[in-house]
């Protein structure tokens, strides 16, 4: 599989990344499975939270025998320095692990999250001390508005971002292009989520079929292909698939035959988004 550079720290992350919830309530047989079949197939970046059910837990074991050769990044939701160095403890331990290559302010949206994590006492203290303790590697951050998100680079020197990078959102809200923008100026990672999702999920939507994913993804497969490479060519580094395994080996074929779209298959998504509706908007 494809790598690219990880923003300006050296490293190379495989174009796509092995989210957590991937295994999450899985027995350990399983997970095992589904971890193994990802190295083969040569994803070296994997991405977890505490927030994400069992996923830790499921996750430490399968890939402890990998760990050496694998870039792993966990998160935490937690925003003072006290709360987020003891889930960053609890993490480690649950993951097998002595240090994460990359750890993230997770789901920063508001602009509580950002005063608190940022201000005195906040949980960017325990990261820069993790840092320093040699308990993490790199810094970054994953958020879910196109404001917070800018000010987060103009704060702190993240080495990364993780942010919704989405074909629709591209092209019916404007939203995501103005972080991949800044983080590139800035020589940071840009990971991407959402890639694969399609809209909204209608009201009254029957859910069953895809209990993990929040969002209506794209199901059929030339639309899901056309989802994901819309985002892999973009300026990012990788991007994370939805936690649905159906959805993930999918994404790893997609990967496996990447080319960047066409100026065609472009204006074909154009026409596809008329009319979805977008679960995320810039701020009024």
């Amino acid at each position: 599989m494809e790598r690219r550079p990880f923003g300006s720290t050296g490293e190379e992350l495989s174009i796509i990344g092995f989210g957590g919830i991937v295994v999450m309530n899985t027995e350990p047989g399983e997970a095992r499975n589904r971890v193994a079949e990802a190295v083969d197939r040569g994803v070296n970046y994997f991405d977890v939270a505490p927030s994400y059910g069992n996923a830790e837990a499921c996750l430490g074991p399968a890939l402890e025998p990998y760990r050496r050769g694998v870039f792993l990044a966990c998160k935490t939701g937690k925003r003072t320095r006290a709360d987020a160095a003891a889930e960053l403890r609890a993490s480690l331990e649950r993951l097998r692990t002595d240090h994460f290559d990359l750890y993230q302010l997770h789901a920063m949206t508001t602009r509580e999250d950002l005063e608190i994590a940022t201000g005195p006492g906040g949980a960017l203290e325990a990261f820069v001390e993790a840092r320093d303790a040699g308990l993490v590697r790199h810094l970054g951050f994953s958020a879910h508005s196109v404001e917070i998100a800018l000010e987060l680079m103009d704060r702190f020197p993240f080495a990364s971002v993780l942010f919704p990078l989405n074909w629709m959102e591209y092209v019916n809200a404007r939203f995501g292009p103005q972080v991949v923008e800044r983080a590139a100026a800035l020589g940071m990672g840009r990971l991407a989520l959402k890639a694969m999702a399609r809209q909204k999920w209608p009201e009254g939507s029957d859910r069953t079929a895809w209990p993990h994913c929040w969002y209506e993804p794209c199901t059929d497969p030339e639309e899901n292909a056309l989802a994901l490479r819309f985002t892999l060519s973009q300026p990012i580094t990788a991007a994370i698939p939805p936690g649905d395994v159906r959805l993930f080996r999918r994404a790893l074929d997609v990967a496996d035959q990447f080319t960047p779209l066409t100026p065609a298959e472009v204006e074909e998504l154009r026409r596809r988004a008329n009319g979805l509706e977008p679960f995320f908007r810039l701020a009024a």
